[in-house]
């Protein structure tokens, strides 16, 4: 049997995000895929170091990978419209599980029960730390617009900034305080 999983999986890089917004640097869904999964290991690694948690970062990192993989059959939709109305949610987290699916099908029979829990069935706590990691990326990238003097991103940092503070949880809180003012640095201020 030929599997086309992979070769769908890698077209993640044609997905163009923030489609409404004018970028300085535009963004794909693999790029982010990829920040996300990072993030959401950091994340996890944090949870685990200084607040006593015991999930596993690895775990969460693979989930963050392909957090968006439907997004290869469904396209990115922008924030605004995917979270304004209830009904409009509903309908694309209904498509975005039909993708899921879709993907999940394409994989070879034996391969599909250790790829079904990164495609469509997240832990709890892990779907917890790849959303959180998922809107830090976001808020990264606002920083980033707006340090290259893209006023176009403003509103959406501070909405951006107020979710993240929102969720509550202290793995964010300590990113935040920790690593978050060195995005907002150049590259000489880095050294």
């Amino acid at each position: 049997m030929r599997s086309h999983f992979f070769a769908y999986i890698s077209r993640m890089r044609f997905i163009q995000r923030w489609a409404l917004m004018r970028n300085t640097a535009p963004e794909n869904v693999q790029e982010h895929s990829h920040q996300v999964a990072v993030l959401a290991h950091a994340l996890a690694v944090i949870r685990s170091e200084k607040f006593g948690g015991t999930v596993d970062p690895g775990a969460v990192a693979v989930a963050a990978l392909y957090h968006d993989a439907s997004e290869i059959l469904t396209g990115d939709m922008p924030t605004p419209i995917k979270y304004d109305n209830p009904a409009i949610r509903s309908a694309y987290k209904d498509v975005e599980a039909v993708a899921e699916r879709k993907l999940l099908d394409m994989l070879p029979e034996e391969l599909r029960e250790a790829y079904a829990p990164v495609l469509t069935e997240t832990a709890p706590e892990t779907e917890q730390l790849v959303k959180a990691a998922d809107k830090l990326s976001a808020y990264i990238k606002c920083v980033e617009e707006l340090k290259a003097g893209n006023m176009e991103f403003r509103e959406a940092a501070a909405q951006t900034r107020r979710a993240l503070e929102a969720y509550g949880l202290p793995e964010v809180a300590y990113f935040l305080e920790t690593f978050m003012d060195s995005f907002s640095l150049t590259l000489d201020e880095l050294k």
